[in-house]
């Protein structure tokens, strides 16, 4: 036995999209814990089965099964508990792709304490305010003493804070897992009473990135990992025995969609390298190297492979690959199908959600369509006024309710019910996210509510624009918004990173323009070009089009 989907799935079997989206049903036992009903089955059914592989930039190279990340995990639970980790309490996980981080997550599982997961790109001021508005119990981090040393900063002002601990070597006024970890026992019995764990209990909290405000603590309960059964089996398309490779770090939700849930459900194993950096060569070698069969990034890792002679990687083991974070560049999508003969698969959600709308294998992808709604997902597109768009219509999206939340969408936002409340509007979830929908019921991104330029009339999607752009030799990065204009009420902007070998100049400028003109409507334009060096983005790495606006404004006013 290779899969737990029959465990709960009434169908595992689908010939066609129409089938999945009317079919597909979810059995949720009650009262689900990945860690006990899925690791411990699987280390009990086939105890050698392949569940994670993971590599670094050393040399180091781990292979688990499903019955060493039960024991493992249980080993750890024992561990949290002797340092007084109970139900409910709130540990952070700051330990980018380290193997612990799945020994420690399952171990919260298994006590019934909120795992929330953290980027070791956080300073001390971002640790201080994920502490106080979570009530961080214990951090566990990796053996970085530059984030060691942030951590241990924000100690003063963190109260709730009563536990630090290494991974690594020993850190004075941390415990030290590595010393402890094989003196515990590889018992841990599922709790029971007062202590037991059930289907609403929040599992997990993730910090959103924050692209126009402080981030959003999402809660997720224990059900949540069987939203992502979509995620893994039908969109990213896994396979039983393969291995799947989801990019993201530990520390974003991504890593939820990809590197343990959905994937070992369907029984797949993950395979995780723990890069200190994104290499793109390196990437193409440990695809071929480790034989990855499925392989999952954001359009802009893909954009720097297709950078590479992909050629001299044996990638014949892949046979399936998909993106999601941002929007997907139409010249990124051909490039890849060219050099590869795979056809990207774009997919939309959100840390609020889990797969939300997808490009199924039945489906011919349209390159730069999301895709069509996921499963148990009743999705439309309104007018600010909530009337349902027609066809090509810009509008937001909003996940209709009224029916029953779909399985792995979010509980609501963690201490703050005045925000839950507003995003639940009625009997809707509005995402914030502008698209259309064309007549055969893709999907097309547009961009954030706030993103949306309005300009003498019309209504322009920044991606759009970025797209054409994008595919000027020029132009390596871009980000389109809008500048306030008397006569247009916005006029569109578009700052630049060149690529390499260019130089900023007024004819330039006047070139990239042309070319927008030449391959796009007229008013879409950008009627203002701005060279920098960089771009303002958060720390997840998505561009911060606020932070642009917010400095144009002040240039206004100050002239």
């Amino acid at each position: 036995m290779s899969t737990l989907l029959n465990d709960f799935l009434d169908r595992t079997e689908f010939d066609s999209y129409k089938d999945l989206r009317h079919r597909f049903s979810i059995r949720i036992p009650t009262e689900f814990n990945f860690a006990y009903d899925v690791v411990d089955k699987y280390a009990e059914i086939d105890p050698n089965k392949e569940a994670l592989v993971w590599c670094d930039d050393q040399g180091e190279e781990h292979i688990f099964s499903f019955k060493d990340l039960s024991e493992a995990s249980k080993k750890t639970a024992n561990y949290l508990t002797s340092l007084g980790i109970k139900k409910g309490d709130a540990v952070m996980l700051i330990l980018r792709r380290r193997y612990e981080f799945w020994f420690f997550l399952l171990a919260l599982h298994r006590i019934g304490a909120i795992a929330v997961p953290a980027t070791n790109m956080l300073t001390a001021k971002d640790i201080e305010y994920r502490n106080n508005s979570a009530s961080i119990k214990m951090i566990v981090a990796l053996d970085e003493p530059a984030l060691q040393e942030q951590v241990e900063s924000a100690q003063p002002k963190s109260p709730s804070v009563e536990t630090l601990v290494t991974i690594g070597p020993d850190r004075n006024g941390w415990e030290s897992f590595n010393k402890a970890f094989d003196q515990q026992s590889s018992e841990f019995a599922r709790p029971q009473g007062e202590n037991a764990i059930h289907n609403s209990d929040i599992m997990l909290l993730y910090f959103t990135s924050g692209t126009s405000s402080y981030p959003k603590m999402v809660q997720h309960d224990f059900t949540y990992p069987l939203g992502h059964i979509v995620t893994a089996k039908y969109w990213q398309n896994v396979e039983e025995n393969g291995r799947h490779l989801t990019i993201a770090e530990t520390g974003w939700a991504k890593a939820m969609w990809g590197k343990i849930y959905g994937q070992w459900i369907a029984g797949c194993a993950v395979f995780t390298y723990d890069m200190l950096t994104f290499i793109p060569g390196k990437v193409l070698e440990k695809l071929a190297q480790y034989k990855v069969t499925s392989f999952c990034a954001p359009p802009t890792a893909y954009r720097y492979l297709v950078q590479l002679d992909m050629s001299k990687y044996d990638l014949s083991n892949l046979h399936y690959c998909t993106t999601a974070g941002e929007a997907l560049p139409i010249e990124v999508f051909n490039t890849f199908l060219k050099k590869t003969g795979l056809c990207l698969k774009e997919g939309y959600g959100q840390t609020e959600l889990t797969l939300t709308i997808g490009n199924y294998p039945w489906m011919v992808a349209r390159p730069g369509s999301m895709g069509k709604p996921a499963p148990g997902y009743d999705i439309d597109i309104v007018h600010p006024n909530g009337v349902s768009c027609t066809a090509t219509e810009i509008g937001e999206i909003v996940i209709r309710v009224e029916k029953g939340r779909p399985f792995g969408m979010f509980a609501g936002y963690y201490r703050d019910q005045a925000l839950t409340d507003k995003v639940f509007a009625g009997d809707i979830y509005r995402t914030g996210d502008t698209a259309w929908k064309d007549d055969d019921g893709y999907f097309w991104f547009v961009g954030r509510t706030d993103d949306l330029i309005k300009s003498a009339g019309y209504r322009i999607s920044p991606f759009e624009v970025e797209n054409v752009l994008l595919q000027h030799p020029a132009v390596l990065e871009c980000a389109v918004t809008g500048v306030d204009d008397k006569a247009r009420n916005q006029v569109v902007k578009a700052t630049i990173i060149l690529a390499e070998g260019y130089k900023a100049s007024k004819e330039l400028s006047i070139d990239i323009q042309s070319f927008a003109k030449h391959n796009s409507a007229a008013y879409k334009c950008p009627r203002i070009i701005e060279f920098v060096s960089e771009l303002p983005k958060t720390i997840s790495g998505k561009i911060r089009r606020v932070a642009i606006r917010e400095k144009d404004r002040q240039a206004m006013l100050q002239s």
